[in-house]
């Protein structure tokens, strides 16, 4: 599978974090799938509320850490997010057992914890690794830890959404 680096960004600020991930919606199209990397607190779960005001689904997005997996329907006609976190799955056969690809073809599927687990669902899929950079802040109305994303696409999917994700990602900083 090709690797493409489209974006390496640092997010300084939660509300940062959920910018870019509304800016990474309108180049997500059902079938596609995102799988996130990073550390307990990195900013997953912020990334992709930020992703699902993007696509306009219903419902808070929330973390499925205790549920798996959510299934926020569109507002509109865009599609579904399906949001899941792997983090207490321990097998390929476990993550099996959701079904998570009878809604892939209709719905951006994103899967948090799921390095190593989901990849074959897909012939294609956007990588999304989280790492923290700064310090956290020491005074109330601080900026707060800085976040590193780096965004690879793998497969023929990515390989030819590069440029245009490229530039709408690394396009200056995230507003909030």
């Amino acid at each position: 599978m090709t690797d493409q680096v489209l974006a390496e960004i640092e997010v300084p600020t939660a509300a940062q974090m959920r910018s870019l991930g509304r800016r990474l919606a309108p180049l997500l199209r059902p079938g596609d799938l995102v799988v996130m990397t990073g550390p307990l607190g990195a900013g997953k779960t912020t990334l992709v509320q930020g992703l699902g005001e993007g696509l306009g689904v219903r419902g808070p997005v929330t973390s499925p850490t205790f549920v798996i997996a959510r299934v926020h329907p569109s507002d509109h006609s865009g599609p579904a997010l399906v949001h899941a976190d792997a983090y207490r799955l321990g097998s390929r056969a476990e993550v099996n057992d959701l079904d998570l690809d009878a809604d892939l073809d209709s719905s951006v599927t994103v899967v948090e914890w799921g390095e190593g687990l989901v990849e074959d669902l897909a012939d294609s899929h956007l990588a999304i690794e989280i790492t923290i950079v700064g310090a956290p802040a020491s005074e109330p109305g601080e900026a707060d830890e800085a976040r590193a994303v780096r965004l690879v696409g793998r497969g023929d999917r990515w390989q030819s959404a590069a440029a245009s994700a490229g530039l709408a990602l690394s396009a200056g900083p995230a507003a909030p």
